[in-house]
């Protein structure tokens, strides 16, 4: 057990990305959070997953780079053009965190039940790893939300995990089709309701209960979605702590 209960971060926050892109990728403040969520009796494991993006190289590479002077204990686990870890369930089970990175949400959850991966995140989560991600990686925890899977114009995406039956809804003031897209996708129906978050801002969930809002900087805030009963969606702002970078 590493976290006291099962806890997710889902969030539209990330690295840190410097002026030569991924050659000066850092870890962001979201990363820190999310390791202090697991609350680890010694040096931080934390397990990097990009089936979102096709398990791209250079990106993996950036991240070790990126935690190369941390004292965090940083792995990956990909499954493109095959798995590079033997037992996947035992090697998940012993991590503090598994961030899932962002891409494609509806090919993620496609190749995350090809290969029996969401049993064993639903594991891990019941047994205190902190479970983590931005975009494809927040709402795959979800019922669902807008994506941009299947083309440039969003669509609603509503075959998520489901552990947390809400929808959810990223880029939420970055992308100008996010937010009206997500008040007609819960509007008709096709999504339940939800929380979005701006650029920055994190969702912490304890067990399937909404714990906090959080944000790497002042300024992102987390939202409530609420149909009403004439079709219309009350969008509510969050109480949203900014994170300490001291």
């Amino acid at each position: 057990m590493t976290a006291t209960e099962p806890t997710i971060l889902a969030t539209s926050a990330g690295f840190r990305i410097g002026v030569h892109g991924l050659m000066s990728t850092r870890p962001g403040l979201i990363h820190r959070f999310a390791v202090e969520l697991a609350a680890p009796r010694d040096a931080p494991r934390i397990c990097f997953l990009y089936q979102a993006t096709g398990d791209p190289q250079d990106r993996i590479g950036a991240t070790y780079a990126a935690f190369a002077d941390t004292g965090y204990r940083v792995s990956h686990l990909q499954l493109f053009p095959m798995p590079n870890i033997e037992d996947i369930r035992s090697h998940l089970l012993a991590q503090d965190v598994i961030w899932v990175g962002g891409g494609s949400v509806a090919n993620l959850v496609a190749v995350w039940r090809t290969h029996g991966l969401d049993e064993i995140l639903h594991e891990a989560w019941q047994s205190g790893v902190v479970l983590g991600g931005v975009s494809a990686g927040s709402i795959c925890w979800h019922v669902g939300g807008s994506t941009d899977s299947f083309g440039p114009r969003l669509r609603g995406f509503t075959d998520g995990l489901g552990w947390l039956p809400y929808s959810n809804g990223v880029h939420y003031d970055a992308e100008e089709q996010r937010r009206p897209k997500m008040h007609e996708l819960i509007g008709d129906g096709t999504l339940p309701d939800g929380y979005a978050t701006d650029d920055g801002a994190g969702l912490v969930y304890r067990g399937t209960r909404l714990a906090e809002v959080v944000a790497d900087r002042s300024g992102p805030q987390g939202y409530q979605l609420t149909r009403q009963p004439d079709g219309t969606v009350r969008e509510t702002p969050l109480p949203t702590r900014v994170l300490s970078d001291s």
